[in-house]
């Protein structure tokens, strides 16, 4: 990114009067602050090459959560990204209702910063519902599926 692209930017947060505004590509990251009758402020650093190493409290959330109305447990999201059901659109599911998983059975990817994270179930059971659709952006700690253990 140029300053010629940065100085556009500028203009359109005076322009309509955004006091903020972010942006990060692969190896830039933009972020520009406005305050009440100040200039605007630019702060630019690489980005990250990696996401950082899941944290001991991340790989608690990978661990399921038993739900205490029908005794089923939930896989949750260990990292916030886009779900996907299958490895490519042309792929079947990695799992559906009624398939029966085990601690190691990938259950779904999760797409962090353009790194495809296998999510395992981490408990043994079988399916009982899909949480969230296909695509869809999902935080940490967000339940993905619900698992009826045997």
């Amino acid at each position: 990114m140029d300053i010629t692209e940065i100085k556009k930017i500028v203009e359109l947060m005076k322009e309509h009067d955004l006091s903020k505004f972010e942006l990060e590509e692969e190896a830039f990251r933009l972020a520009l602050v406005r305050g009440s009758g100040e200039e605007v402020r630019m702060v630019a650093a690489p980005a990250p090459a990696a996401p950082a190493p899941v944290a001991a409290s991340a790989a608690a959330a990978a661990a399921p959560a038993a739900d205490a109305d029908d005794g089923s447990v939930e896989i949750t999201s260990p990292i916030v990204g886009t779900f996907y059901r299958s490895s490519s659109p042309d792929s079947d599911a990695f799992v559906k209702v009624g398939d029966t998983v085990d601690k190691d059975t990938v259950v779904c990817i999760v797409e962090a910063m353009k790194v495809m994270n296998e999510i395992k179930a981490e408990t043994k059971g079988v399916i009982s519902k899909i949480l969230v659709e296909n695509a869809s952006p999902v935080m940490f700690g967000q339940a993905l599926f619900k698992v009826t253990p045997q």
